[in-house]
């Protein structure tokens, strides 16, 4: 099959879509576009670095296939937005992720924040998940055909990822009293960070189309969420929401430590290969 037949056909939403298929499309993000499939790469790609820390951690075996597996998944989700942000300005997925810094990265502080215990993860992932799973099943009718198709295959990924988190937060809220009292501690130290997901950033005015106003998203993801906490016979913490501002380069205190780790290897020795 020639470059351009495979351009054709992978380009269709339905399709996976790899790095590797888009480098082959002649499609040139604009700048607006760009900065929103950024945003989406940096949060898939901080989260795999978080949820990667689990390997071997986890408590019990099969766990710890499960989470890497997510945050493979996280991590290809990253490089099909990354590779395609990058073709706006010419720079590569390695580019963006080993060679930025902390303020010009678009990560929403929850996918930021530390791992803490078991508990703190799931409750974290719940929120991700959801959301996740509600965004790109509105981003595969984005008039953007590559974001179309890379949200065609994330979000059955995201399905399992959603379907996991569920059954652990039934798990640990319905087991023992140390279990249910340290799902609810998770659940209070996510919640301040679930309002900027759901924040309409300036940018998204000028990708009308392409992207999904994260308010929209809002009323879907409190009904899901909601109806895991019923089951769960937990509530909604009331707490007061976090400063937020990822999407802008303000970052937590959390992301310098992840990317110091992250990028050190390729910074040292840049333009290595293996």
């Amino acid at each position: 099959m020639s470059e351009a037949n495979a351009s054709a056909t992978r380009i269709t939403p339905g399709n996976a879509l790899r790095p590797e298929d888009i480098a082959l499309l002649d499609t040139r993000p604009g700048d607006a576009v760009g900065q929103y499939a950024l945003g989406l790469g940096d949060d898939a790609l901080i989260l795999a670095q978080r949820l990667g820390w689990w390997i071997s951690r986890a408590p019990e075996l099969e766990e710890d296939v499960a989470l890497a597996n997510i945050a493979l998944d996280q991590i290809g989700h990253a490089r099909s937005f990354l590779t395609y942000a990058g073709r706006a300005w010419d720079r590569t997925e390695d580019d963006l992720a080993y060679f930025r810094r902390e303020p010009e990265f678009r990560s929403v502080h929850l996918v930021e924040q530390p791992n803490g215990d078991f508990a703190r993860t799931i409750a974290r992932q719940l929120v991700v998940s959801l959301y996740q799973w509600e965004l790109y099943s509105r981003l595969v009718d984005s008039t953007d055909a590559t974001i179309a198709a890379i949200a065609a295959k994330a979000v059955k990924e995201v399905d399992y990822h959603r379907d996991h988190s569920i059954q652990w937060v039934l798990r640990l809220a319905l087991g023992t009293d140390e279990s249910r009292r340290r799902m609810i501690a998770g659940l209070k130290l996510t919640w301040p960070y679930v309002d900027e997901l759901f924040a309409d950033h300036p940018l998204i005015d000028e990708v009308d189309g392409a992207g999904v106003r994260p308010s929209t998203l809002r009323a879907p993801f409190d009904a899901a969420i909601q109806a895991v906490l019923d089951e769960a016979d937990l509530e909604r913490p009331a707490v007061p929401g976090a400063v937020g501002g990822g999407r802008s380069g303000r970052h937590s205190e959390h992301l310098g430590y992840i990317l110091a780790e992250m990028q050190v290897l390729a910074r040292e020795h840049p333009g290595a290969s293996w």
